[in-house]
């Protein structure tokens, strides 16, 4: 039985003895249209395309990364979104408050839906919601203390 210590889950590296990937790899996310969610993903996660292809059913497939861990996010462009809805969200950490209100701005200027900034306080921090053009929820946040909560040291 855990007793959610940190030492109760062995750390491993990111990948095995033969190179395979460990732990949790990627998000996917069916998008409407692929290039329009590519730049907003870049736009406002600071994410690049590190992956593109036409599968074999010719559905056109990304994976879009921050390069700040072995971590993707694949978009997959169908006529159908399934968009992620209520709190469903991808939550981004930001570098500054100045950065959370920029994003906000940036998305009220576009016409994107948006709900914050709001200050939660600790762990949640400071954050915006900003809608992608497929209504997918993405939150950009400063002070949140999830890495800090993960090794043990923190809130």
């Amino acid at each position: 039985m855990s007793t959610g210590r940190q030492d109760d889950h062995p750390r491993h590296d990111d990948r095995d003895a033969q190179g395979h990937d460990l732990g949790l790899t990627h998000v996917a996310l069916c998008v409407t249209d692929l290039d329009a969610s590519l730049e907003f993903y870049a736009a406002y996660a600071d994410m690049e395309v590190v992956h593109r292809r036409t599968g074999h059913d010719g559905v056109e497939v990304a994976w879009v990364s921050d390069r700040t861990r072995p971590f993707v996010v694949v978009l997959i462009e169908h006529d159908d979104p399934h968009r992620l809805g209520g709190w469903s969200h991808l939550g981004v950490g930001v570098r500054s408050r100045a950065a959370v209100d920029a994003a906000a701005e940036r998305a009220r200027s576009e016409g994107r839906p948006t709900y914050g900034p709001t200050d939660s306080g600790p762990p949640v921090g400071y954050y915006v919601v900003v809608e992608d053009p497929d209504g997918h929820q993405l939150e950009l946040a400063f002070g949140q203390d999830v890495g800090l909560t993960v090794d043990g040291t923190g809130g």
